[in-house]
């Protein structure tokens, strides 16, 4: 193997691993969504004030799904029950935690059809987004070969060679994309 085809096999794992990085935030942002159903991801990323700390709520409490509908949060410290109850209404989760001291019940409402027009837009939204970062990634190394190609370091022969593994790879990556947006807003949509 030559230095080139060494330097092209480092440029595509690091397009391949920045490109997966795109598509496990594009996941992350889309469990975030409500959809209507109970989910304890729904919650894992709301940050919590806490002894002058911001942490995830995944950090102060155990989240379980018991039903369909509800997601009960049990703080480890008493004294994080209101913290956790306040960082809950501040969200943009639109829900109100019921608490009884010992648990925090959060009951998910049935979803409108507007509101799921609009979510489903947000998941369009993440899906651009995702969909410019993989493209952003790929542009990012074509520059990378052209630069290779400008100082000798590489041939054009190999320049194409990379360029189409780069396109095969950008092209899976976009469709993983498409398929998680639409597994999201048909979740979304079915009632």
């Amino acid at each position: 193997m030559s230095d080139a085809d060494d330097l092209v096999a480092l440029a595509l794992d690091d397009a391949r691993t920045r490109m997966h990085g795109a598509l496990d935030a594009l996941h992350r942002e889309l469990a975030a969504i409500r959809t209507g159903r109970a989910r304890a991801s729904l919650v894992d990323h709301i940050k919590v004030d806490y002894y002058g700390a911001s942490l995830a709520l995944n950090q102060l409490a155990n989240i379980t799904v018991p039903e369909a509908r509800l997601i009960v949060i049990q703080p480890w410290d008493r004294n994080a029950f209101d913290p956790i109850a306040k960082a809950i209404q501040q969200s943009d989760l639109g829900i109100n935690p019921q608490s009884d001291g010992v648990v925090i019940r959060l009951v998910i409402p049935e979803l409108t059809e507007d509101r799921r027009r609009q979510l489903a837009k947000q998941v369009g939204q993440r899906i651009e987004e995702a969909r410019v970062a993989v493209r952003n990634v790929r542009r990012h190394l074509q520059d990378e070969l052209r630069k290779l190609v400008k100082d000798g370091d590489l041939s054009q022969d190999e320049e194409r060679r990379a360029h189409d593994t780069l396109e095969k790879l950008t092209h899976e990556q976009i469709e993983r994309v498409e398929a998680a947006g639409s597994d999201k807003e048909r979740e979304l949509l079915e009632v």
